[in-house]
């Protein structure tokens, strides 16, 4: 398991990914302090990482009276399946790893 852990580390970050992810699955309540805390980050990290992300195309911002709500363009929707994948993949395979076989 240590062995996963860094190489997540190594080739992902972490925070950025869970980001997009909960996006995905927040639908109406993804906006910026309800997401950092989801993702367990401060407010202002979480908005320089949206602010990145919508200049890589990934995030639109629509404003609701005082509130920023944060919705994934195409391409953020399609890399946010792609770690949803991942996540779950690897959480099956880690399963089946410490699953005893029955006889």
């Amino acid at each position: 398991m240590a062995t996963n852990i860094q190489l997540e580390e190594m080739f992902l970050r972490k925070k950025p990914a869970r980001l997009l992810v909960h996006i995905k699955q927040a639908d109406r309540d993804a906006y910026a302090s309800n997401l950092a805390k989801k993702i367990d980050c401060t407010y202002a990290h979480t908005v320089k990482l949206l602010q990145k992300m919508q200049e890589h195309g990934l995030v639109e911002f629509n404003k609701d009276g005082r509130v920023k709500y944060i919705s994934l363009t195409e391409n953020g929707h399609n890399l946010a399946t792609d770690f949803e994948n991942l996540l779950f993949r690897s959480l099956a395979q880690r399963t089946e790893a410490t699953t005893p076989e029955t006889e």
